[in-house]
């Protein structure tokens, strides 16, 4: 019977199951597992299975910890000794991994089981998760639009109810543009909040990964980022130590906040009617819950696509490349890279040690806009998404036509991006449904290190308006 109720339970909620002894790891891995052979072939979440080292882990005792004997899958990113991580791309097809990642490290130690890893696009790189290896991961929602990206595979998974929580990260989005589109919880926490290491100390250089979870409740994000958050020695950043607990804010008073909030894009643009009205909806709520609610955006001094796009190109992918490179020992070719990876790669190599310079010190314009504008508010709200979710090919990264992949950041996925330049926490919320019957997420980011504000309104809303038992028609 309760595991026939496995899809009403959060992660902490399985795992107090567990420790009550009403279920064991076992039941729950088997459970998961057949989730995934019962869901996957229709989503294509879980690309990378080895159900024996989940197994492998119980038989040999796991930790005690807040999570201990819940299922959980990994992002193909990051590395789990002995298992594969291909990073979406056919040039790491068969790499295996020999040494964890320190989010693994981590991840462990919460006393998961991992069974698996969800899909990504090619090196993690675009807002939709269509790899030519793994091919699309469709959103469960319906089966026509992505699932988001990068963390694409792990949103349809928990969003499908294969796993409660699943790992996931976010340089430019990658965390919230699925959380959003896949009716879920993802929190960007504070730039080095959580570790990256220990093969990269900066990722997208000033847009530093932020690893953490995707989730159904606020308050498994909540007791994951308490066991994942630290300093790591490597790291050139470092985030204010938080007061306390952060699974402790949840369910705390947020008191009376003063938010701000735009339903326009970045560029000024105004957005799709059903877009704006849900912004407005949720303005409206958070009056009604007490806080102190005015219309106003910051105004940035730069485009933030057209700077990312200098950052990325010239550190993400055309490093990526130069990587498997020097592993395989040869020049990459499209029967190793997609064609969108080289094209990256080759632009940055065009470009000068002056561009790269530049688009970094309009990066720190940029904070310094948005440092001044939180210096009048604790919140800001705006859509996750400014335009209509991608449909599965809409975006080819087979395609030697660049326009239309930043025709489309610009038009739908422009404001998570802002705040990693900043580092400032940023979460979306699954708040407002769209006529079409998919999610609209809502964007709350907050000041630097201030995890603990956004938690608390999180908390508040999720009260406000749950979330957690509507399930998408492609469920487990």
């Amino acid at each position: 019977m309760i595991i026939e109720e496995y899809s009403n339970y959060d992660g902490l909620g399985l795992a107090d199951l567990i420790r009550r002894k009403d279920v064991t790891p076992e039941e729950l891995l088997d459970e998961a597992i057949s989730r995934t052979e019962k869901i996957d072939p229709e989503i294509n979440a879980v690309v990378i299975k080895h159900y024996d080292f989940a197994k492998r882990q119980i038989s040999e005792g796991l930790p005690e910890g807040p999570f201990t004997g819940v299922p959980f899958l990994l992002k193909d990113i990051a590395t789990l000794t002995g298992t594969r991580t291909t990073y979406g791309s056919s040039a790491y097809r068969e790499y295996v991994a020999d040494h964890n990642s320190t989010i693994v490290e981590r991840v462990l130690k919460t006393g998961v089981t991992i069974f698996g890893k969800t899909a990504v696009p090619e090196f993690g790189a675009l807002g939709t998760t269509e790899s030519r290896l793994h091919g699309p991961t469709r959103n469960p929602w319906n089966l026509a639009y992505s699932a988001g990206g990068s963390s694409g595979g792990a949103a349809a998974a928990v969003a499908a109810r294969i796993v409660p929580v699943a790992h996931a990260s976010d340089s430019g989005g990658s965390t919230r543009i699925p959380a959003s589109v896949c009716g879920l919880f993802g929190l960007k926490p504070t730039r080095a909040r959580t570790p990256i290491g220990p093969n990269k100390g900066l990722g997208w250089t000033s847009l530093v990964d932020c690893p953490h979870v995707i989730s159904v409740s606020v308050r498994d994000s909540a007791a994951m980022l308490d066991a994942l958050s630290g300093p790591e020695l490597t790291s050139p950043y470092y985030a204010p130590p938080a007061e306390g607990a952060f699974l402790n804010e949840v369910g705390r008073n947020p008191g009376r906040l003063r938010i701000a909030f735009s339903s326009k894009s970045p560029y000024g643009d105004d957005l799709d009617p059903e877009i704006t009205n849900a912004v407005r909806e949720i303005a409206s709520l958070l009056e009604r819950l007490g806080h102190d609610v005015e219309e106003r955006a910051p105004t940035l001094p730069f485009d933030p696509i057209e700077v990312g796009e200098v950052i990325n190109g010239a550190n993400l992918v055309a490093s990526a490349v130069r990587a498997a490179e020097r592993r395989l020992g040869r020049p990459m070719t499209e029967s190793d890279l997609e064609v969108l990876t080289l094209l990256r790669a080759h632009n940055a190599q065009t470009g000068t040690a002056i561009d790269y310079v530049t688009a970094e010190q309009s990066v720190f314009e940029i904070c310094r806009c948005l440092v001044e504008f939180f210096t009048t508010c604790e919140v800001f709200l705006c859509p996750t998404l400014c335009g209509s979710p991608i449909r599965i090919g809409e975006l080819d990264s087979m395609s030697a036509d660049l326009s239309h992949i930043q025709a489309a950041r610009r038009r739908v996925w422009p404001m998570p991006l802002v705040f990693n330049m900043s580092g400032q926490p940023s979460m979306s919320m699954p708040l407002a449904w769209h006529k079409s019957g998919l999610p609209m997420g809502m964007m709350f980011s907050g000041r630097f290190g201030d995890e603990a504000t956004l938690l608390r309104l999180a908390g508040q809303l999720e009260q406000a308006r749950p979330w957690k038992s509507k399930m998408p028609p492609h469920h487990a």
